[in-house]
């Protein structure tokens, strides 16, 4: 046998390559969303991060997308490009989203326009632009992240909890759809979850009421029967585990981490 014969022979009998899986998140710069591209990372997955700002710290293994996630064609041509460069989504986490502290008397128009934009549309247009791809693989995973507004009602939270409710609807009504294509979609409902937005809207609270910031903050934990906040990390690992094998008979539902809140 010739040596570029027995090199071609080699070459021919090698392993063939394996494609590591590929995660698109929304949202996933900072807080919950970071938190979840980071453990995804770590398990092996190409994670795509659309966001319209830069990781706050880049993970390894993962990309950054400039994507406005409540812009639908936009989200449509990102997600149409990703699949042309990996041929493959195996896991979409629905994540970004915006939280509005209203009633319905102070909510105009162009408000609730914002938050359904990218609360809910941005949900619709990236599960709408995965599910071609998914179907021809025959599998995939989705999340979409809820909130304890999922479960119940709050004050001062007209729009931002009509968001929350059609996620889970999402949820559920596109795994009844997809089921056929071994296609799972399930809603993470996190609650108080100690992240920067988190932060944010202490600190706005905080200036208007002139509260000691770490009364408030006490406050927040002690609200919860577990008596803490939640951390990102907590959300990110039901997340993880909702996309894995290990998951493989969940779909259409509401998961709640939220330290026991929407048990009372």
């Amino acid at each position: 046998m010739s040596e570029d014969h027995a090199i071609e022979n080699e070459v021919s009998h090698s392993a063939p390559e394996i494609t590591p899986p590929v995660c698109i998140v929304t949202g996933g710069s900072m807080g919950i969303g970071l938190a979840v591209c980071e453990l995804f990372a770590a398990h092996g997955y190409t994670v795509i991060n659309l966001d319209i700002r830069d990781f706050e710290r880049k993970p390894k293994c993962a990309i950054w997308k400039p994507c406005d996630v409540s812009d639908v064609p936009t989200v449509s041509a990102t997600i149409d490009e990703i699949i042309k460069t990996y041929e493959r989504v195996d896991a979409l986490v629905c994540n970004a989203g915006m939280h509005v502290s209203a009633t319905i008397e102070d909510t105009d128009e162009a408000l609730l326009d914002r938050v359904l934009s990218l609360n809910v549309k941005g949900a619709y247009a990236s599960i709408k632009a995965c599910l071609p791809v998914m179907k021809r693989q025959r599998g995939g995973a989705i999340v979409v992240m809820g909130s304890d507004q999922s479960f119940v009602g709050k004050r001062n939270s007209f729009a931002y909890g009509l968001t929350k409710s059609a996620l889970a609807s999402i949820a559920k009504t596109t795994a009844l759809d997809y089921a056929s294509y071994n296609i799972r979609v399930n809603a993470v409902c996190p609650g108080t979850i100690e992240t920067p937005l988190f932060h944010k809207a202490i600190d706005s609270y905080v200036s208007r009421s002139k509260v000691d910031k770490a009364v408030v903050v006490a406050e927040e934990a002690a609200a919860q029967p577990l008596g803490r906040l939640g951390q990102p990390k907590d959300v990110a690992e039901l997340t993880y585990f909702l996309c894995s094998d290990s998951a493989s008979f969940i779909t259409g539902s509401l998961h709640a981490v939220d330290g026991g809140y929407t048990a009372q």
